[in-house]
């Protein structure tokens, strides 16, 4: 996306503002804080979902203050639909060995519970010592599925949020701030 249709985006003021880049910042310092103090004395291995968790995840392991690690895992449940098919699919696989390993999954945004679920499957048979997930946004009212989420940034309504790593369409990841987009 040009910088210049980015610009437009957040000018026109067509699109709501959600959380600030200055909120998300903030949530970002207190999820890193947790996630060092809860894992004192280990070497956890946090594993991006790409696309959409790259900004939150480098961001929040920035924040982690304890030795970690970090890979990232590709699924796609949603290609270019503003809603999910329900059918996930892996695109690229960690490269990491988890066996033992102290696992927290890092999401951007949980909904259905789908890829929550599969993801829990799939690092489960890698026989982790423990496995954890954030997310930084959680959907309210979505779940098709039930799933848990050990750290949650935001709980935010049922609408469409883009900005900060979540795209339409792989545009507007760049966006400083989320905002709705309906």
């Amino acid at each position: 996306m040009a910088i210049e249709e980015t610009r437009k985006f957040v000018e026109t003021g067509e699109y709501e503002v959600l959380l600030s880049a200055d909120e998300i910042r903030n949530k970002v310092k207190e999820l890193g804080k947790q996630l060092s103090s809860d894992y004192e004395g280990k070497c956890p291995i946090l594993i991006g979902v790409l696309n959409g968790s790259f900004i939150f995840c480098a961001d929040l392991f920035r924040e982690i203050t304890i030795d970690c690690e970090v890979d990232f895992i590709k699924i796609s449940s949603y290609g270019e639909a503003m809603e999910t098919s329900g059918r996930v699919r892996l695109r690229k696989d960690i490269d990491a060995h988890l066996n033992g390993r102290h696992v927290v999954v890092v999401e951007d945004i949980v909904d259905s519970g789908y890829s929550v679920n599969y993801l829990r499957e799939k690092m489960e048979k890698a026989n982790p010592a423990s496995l954890k997930f954030v997310s930084l946004l959680l959907k309210e009212g979505t779940a098709r599925t039930e799933y848990q989420i050990d750290y949650v940034g935001f709980r935010i309504p049922n609408r469409f949020v883009v900005g900060y790593g979540l795209d339409y369409a792989q545009k507007y990841r760049n966006l400083p701030a989320v905002y709705l987009m309906d």
